[in-house]
């Protein structure tokens, strides 16, 4: 379906993988202005086709991969796309935010999104190339890894001329054939990570998925976006966090502040300071082990890690490794953690699940629960346990399901570190408990991004009050739904790091700082009044280059409370749809180590207090007691 808008290809691909018809699908421009793109245009798509009594590993399923409208016209940090569905994980839909050239090339074949459902009846590989799609036989292919999988399908890419066809492509490796519940997608060296989007690819028999193209990505306004960009650049490369501590350290710059502020998850959540930390630190991977770093396409920040595992370039740890692979089962070998980020992304597993689920077994065996033979500190033969999960053998076909599902065959319930069935981040929210929040209510589950990250205002940019509750409802709404528009938009989120003007950050211990720390927590009327009438802000923030660009871009108009408008309706239709799936108030839950034990039995307030903020986050979105949309929200959010 055409459109009138830059950014966008006008096409939406439609693959049934049982029957292999190949269709287009219908997308309005109407509907391009209300649901944007990325993990949001998905959520439309799914919404009108799930009922909420289908199953993850079923035909009536979709994986839908969507592009953002800036995905591809040179934004900074602009290369993203998204993958969601029905995760076999919670039960719910989730989504998946991922870099790499995929998104760049499927536009590049004139598509926005593509959808499949059904399943294979042999094993499958997709070619698609400009308007052309072909099936191929997988036999070859299948049980390889996820980078010999990416290398062979380069040679049957190869053309006359000896060059590999400029292309990009989604792949599984053996976690995902085996429906390893937290399995992954990979596309190149960067992972689709969260929800068990591989295990579902695994099901269908769809082994990958190669795009390529030649068609230009239109912008609207190509001198003004060309301009601006420019600028976006140079602010982001100035910013302390984008042009500084991300280039130098990476996510993993973040494990020191973490520890000093006692949110660095170790032992499996039961306390939140490691005393060898710095043996596992950002300074100590990018002083030792750092080659070089690496970038997505049109990233100035570039935080990605290149190390060096058995004499050849891989990529790095994420903060959210290190530290799970670290303090969180006790182990203060960094070179082990290198090791296992390999072989987790080689396997195509999410390595903070995997993680996670290890803490919990390991603990579920020292409490006498579980007689599995882990323990914390001892590593050796861990990279087997890995290997086992991915190919379900012996006490890896167990681990395969994930710590909630151990936890009610178990017992220690209380210890499975969780919400609605999804894993939990590196930060440990009884220091943190704004993120602790986001965690409970966040639309995929434990997701520290799609709870909206409020840690970064917690002590890891600003300094707020830890363990308060005021105000914490709404920035948690405020930034949930910022950043569902930036995803929404096919961009990183790092983009956002550069919203905190940079004098807050260059000095933390200034007056103004200070001010500025104290006086956050009680602005909750003021930041709620501005969600609730987010019309009032038409303006854009000059620290907020999101906006221009997009406009740019597209042609729509797109002031900074449009955009959070935008953002807060694709976050409540998420809600929606997982309505249907059986998600409310009691959903929106946490481990009970988090919630009623004390991370230091001195300080009272070192608990997160979920009912009390659940309480005052649902009154704020306009959510009945059930913790819903009203249909009068819908309503006003034209979801309905």
């Amino acid at each position: 379906m055409a459109t009138q808008y830059g950014g966008y290809m006008g096409k939406v691909l439609k693959i049934d993988l049982t029957t292999k018809e190949v269709s287009e699908y219908p997308f309005s421009d109407r509907e391009r202005e209300l649901f944007i793109g990325g993990k949001t245009m998905a959520a439309k798509i799914l919404g009108d086709h799930l009922k909420g009594t289908e199953k993850a590993f079923s035909t009536e399923n979709l994986l839908v991969v969507t592009t953002g409208p800036l995905t591809g016209t040179g934004a900074p940090s602009a290369s993203r796309f998204n993958i969601s569905t029905v995760s076999p994980q919670t039960g719910y839909i989730t989504s998946s935010n991922c870099g790499g050239h995929f998104g760049y090339y499927l536009k590049k074949a004139g598509l926005d999104a593509l959808i499949l459902t059904g399943q294979c009846e042999e094993k499958t590989w997709i070619e698609i190339q400009n308007d052309s799609v072909k099936f191929h036989n997988a036999d070859d292919l299948w049980g390889m890894k996820t980078t010999r999988t990416q290398e062979t399908l380069d040679d049957k890419l190869r053309m006359k001329n000896g060059r590999v066809r400029k292309n990009g492509k989604i792949c599984i490796g053996p976690a995902g054939e085996n429906l390893v519940l937290y399995s992954s997608i990979v596309s190149n060296d960067r992972v689709s990570g969260r929800g068990g989007t591989g295990a579902v690819m695994g099901w269908m028999r769809l082994k990958a998925v190669c795009v390529s193209g030649t068609k230009e990505i239109p912008i609207y306004d190509k001198d003004k976006m060309i301009a601006h960009t420019k600028k976006w650049f140079k602010y982001l490369r100035k910013h302390p966090l984008t042009g500084d501590q991300l280039p130098r350290l990476g996510t993993a710059g973040l494990v020191s502040s973490m520890q000093m502020r006692g949110m660095l998850s170790t032992k499996n959540y039961s306390r939140g300071q490691y005393e060898d930390f710095e043996k596992v630190s950002g300074e100590v991977l990018a002083e030792k082990y750092n080659i070089v770093n690496k970038g997505c396409l049109t990233c100035p920040i570039r935080c990605a890690r290149t190390v060096e595992i058995d004499g050849r370039p891989v990529k790095g740890p994420e903060l959210e490794t290190l530290v799970l692979l670290g303090g969180g089962i006790l182990n203060n070998d960094l070179e082990a953690v290198l090791k296992w980020n390999y072989e987790l992304d080689e396997l195509g597993m999410d390595t903070i699940s995997a993680a996670n689920t290890l803490s919990y077994a390991m603990e579920a065996n020292e409490k006498g629960l579980w007689d599995n033979g882990l323990k914390f500190s001892e590593i050796e033969g861990i990279s087997k346990i890995f290997e086992d999960i991915a190919y379900r053998r012996g006490i890896g076909n167990e681990l395969a399901e994930g710590s909630k599902r151990l936890s009610e065959k178990y017992g220690g319930k209380e210890f499975a570190i969780h919400a609605k069935g999804m894993e939990l981040a590196a930060y440990e929210p009884r220091k943190a408990v704004g993120l602790g929040l986001g965690y409970a209510v966040s639309n995929r589950g434990g997701c520290h991004l799609n709870g909206g990250y409020l840690v970064i205002l917690e002590g890891l940019g600003l300094s707020i009050n830890q363990t308060t509750y005021h105000g914490k409802a709404d920035l948690t709404m405020m930034f949930q739904d910022l950043m569902e528009m930036i995803s929404a938009s096919g961009q990183c989120l790092f983009t956002s790091y550069a919203f905190f003007p940079a004098p807050l950050l260059k000095h933390p211990n200034s007056w103004y700082v200070k001010l500025v720390n104290g006086v956050l927590p009680y602005c909750g009327a003021v930041v709620r009044l501005m969600n609730k009438y987010p019309e009032m802000l038409k303006l854009h923030l000059p620290v907020f280059h999101h906006t221009k660009g997009f406009e740019y871009a597209t042609g729509m108009k797109m002031t900074f409370g449009h955009y959070m408008r935008c953002g807060e309706r694709g976050y409540n239709l998420e809600r929606e749809i997982n309505r249907r799936f059986g998600v409310n108030a009691n959903k929106d839950a946490l481990p009970s180590r988090l919630v009623k034990t004390l991370q230091d039995p001195k300080d009272p307030t070192s608990k997160v207090p979920l009912e009390k903020l659940k309480k005052v986050y649902y009154h704020a979105r306009g959510w009945d007691s059930h913790g819903l949309p009203t249909k009068k929200l819908l309503k006003k959010l034209e979801i309905i």
